[in-house]
């Protein structure tokens, strides 16, 4: 046992933005969703037809897109067809674009096809192929054994959840 424990061993574990985050898109139909739009995908026929998702879950995933502000709709009329709504990005939603290509990433190291990644993400400005990496407000690159984690401002402990 740590004779010293550090600052984590006692605190609120429910006070977590990444638990709060993966109450809104830590779902596989989610992902995919997100992904299926990035690559342009925008009706929920299209959607359902890509993913093969159940349509009642794919329609409560989109609906929780759209609630959480990471999707928009906009209405859309083919010639003879009833108004529609079709799905976009917002800037929320291209904020998670990190995570998911990083999620790509680690896929296309650890998961991918014996022939190789099914998609190569490149910068549109100059074709370079794409990385995902954790910088901090300097620029640096900081390899992940050089991560630290110290109390925020919503830092709390159990006893002053409960207290």
């Amino acid at each position: 046992m740590d004779p010293h424990p550090g600052p984590f061993a006692d605190r609120d574990p429910a006070n977590c933005s990444i638990a709060r985050t993966l109450e809104v898109v830590g779902e596989k139909w989610t992902l995919l969703i997100l992904r299926e739009i990035w690559y342009g995908s925008s009706r929920f026929s299209d959607l359902h037809r890509m993913l093969g998702c159940p349509r009642n879950l794919l329609a409560e995933r989109l609906r929780k897109l759209v609630e959480h502000g990471i999707l928009d709709t906009e209405p859309y009329r083919e010639d003879g067809a009833r108004s529609r709504a079709r799905y976009a990005i917002t800037a929320k939603g291209n904020d998670l674009v990190p995570a998911v290509l990083g999620l790509l990433q680690w896929g296309d190291r650890y998961r991918a096809d014996p022939a190789g990644p099914a998609v190569v993400t490149r910068h549109h400005g100059c074709g370079a192929t794409l990385s995902v990496q954790v910088r901090c407000e300097h620029d640096h690159h900081v390899p992940a054994g050089e991560v630290d984690a110290v109390p925020g401002p919503g830092f709390r402990t159990r006893a002053a959840a409960t207290g």
